[in-house]
């Protein structure tokens, strides 16, 4: 049998983001593996907060990356500002001969030479472009990374945890998966919606999340929306709610605000024909379940 090391465990959450117990031994694989973690999951599953959460409970500081389509993984490493340098050997005083001047570390690269241990979070990875793993692999394997600018070598000082996401918009290359652990984070059922509805409002009334759940589960459950409402979206939902003083008994016959669930108009114009026939006002329309 292997010896389970009490260090295992070294991430169990934090007071405001709730972990499920197959999140929380991810997370910590990752670390006692030194790999980073994929993280999958549909929008508004709490993805990007995970990295927050992490940073938090472990009392590291967190750098992240957040990627876009246009982002090259060069950027993450170093970038070398010509421009500059340029402007300086024109129109400045600076000595442009110091090249290091003009070499900025990308957000990976400041976690290389940070003198403790950090977060790295690379947000929404699959908006890239396909190349943009394969070519940050060598880079994930050997932790450190060569400036020909400067004839630098940046080697991490320590392998930061890293935290990687994706809304599995596209498929992600092999070789850059078999470098990662992977957990898909399942959308909450109801018990757990409600501990994570209690962290972020613990004096809602139990009446009016009950009512609030059985809603939010049902409009879920809706095959024809083309955006089902999310965690964020509920909680907008539920703060618009307790503002807006609406009971508990308010919701069983109309859904006030119910712009702050559904996003789509395609959404709005399909609620508003099978479940309440046209409201009289945008605000709110009747709800039968």
């Amino acid at each position: 049998m292997p010896h389970h090391s009490k260090d295992f465990d070294q991430f169990k959450g934090s007071s405001d983001y709730v972990a499920s117990t197959p999140l929380r031994s991810a997370v910590n694989v990752s670390i006692a593996l030194k790999r980073p973690l994929l993280i999958r999951g549909e929008p508004g599953t709490g993805k990007t907060l995970l990295a927050h959460s992490i940073s938090k409970g472990l009392e590291r500081k967190l750098l992240t990356w957040n990627i876009k389509s246009t982002t090259k993984a060069q950027e993450g490493l170093y970038v070398y500002d010509t421009v500059q340098r340029l402007n300086d050997s024109r129109f400045g005083d600076r000595d442009v001969s110091d090249i290091k001047q003009y070499i900025k570390l990308g957000k990976m690269g400041e976690s290389f030479v940070e003198p403790e241990k950090v977060v790295l979070l690379i947000d929404e990875i699959d908006k890239a472009d396909l190349e943009f793993p394969n070519d940050l692999l060598n880079e994930l394997d050997v932790m450190s990374f060569y400036i020909p600018e400067t004839s630098q070598t940046i080697s991490a000082k320590h392998r930061p945890i890293m935290i990687i996401t994706s809304n599995a918009e596209k498929e992600l290359p092999d070789a850059f998966l078999r470098r990662c652990v992977f957990h898909y984070i399942e959308f909450p059922g109801k018990e757990m919606m409600e501990e994570i509805i209690r962290v972020h409002y613990p004096d809602i009334t139990k009446d009016l999340l009950k009512e609030a759940l059985k809603v939010f589960y049902a409009l879920r459950n809706v095959e024809e929306f083309r955006k089902k409402p999310s965690t964020s979206e509920l909680l907008d939902w539920l703060q618009a709610l307790m503002v807006g003083g609406i009971s508990h008994d308010q919701i069983s016959k109309e859904i006030p605000f119910i712009g702050t669930l559904l996003k789509k108009e395609v959404d709005h114009e399909h609620f508003n024909t099978v479940f309440a026939g046209r409201p009289a006002s945008g605000q709110a329309v009747r709800w039968r379940y």
